[in-house]
């Protein structure tokens, strides 16, 4: 199956350097994927995967291991951010 991976604010920096412009990587996946097991090789800092969103819709940190992907799907992460 095929999704988009892409990451937000200071964690494209995880990103292959040809994927960092856009933010965003397609992911070819085993069916049955998690959305931590998408995370765990791109070695995402635990407390930097703060906001995590399936297609628009707010994933849990308690519900990212059980979380199964979609073909089609947009995982998207943002890492905390702090503003005045």
């Amino acid at each position: 199956m095929k999704i988009v991976f892409k990451l937000y604010a200071s964690l494209t920096q995880y990103l292959p350097a040809e994927s960092r412009y856009d933010n965003r990587l397609s992911l070819e996946l085993p069916e049955g994927s998690s959305v931590a097991q998408v995370i765990e090789p791109f070695g995402l800092p635990q407390k930097l995967v703060h906001l995590v969103l399936v297609n628009g819709v707010y994933v849990p940190p308690e519900q990212r291991l059980s979380h199964v992907l979609k073909d089609g799907d947009v995982l998207a992460i943002w890492p905390p951010i702090a503003g005045g």
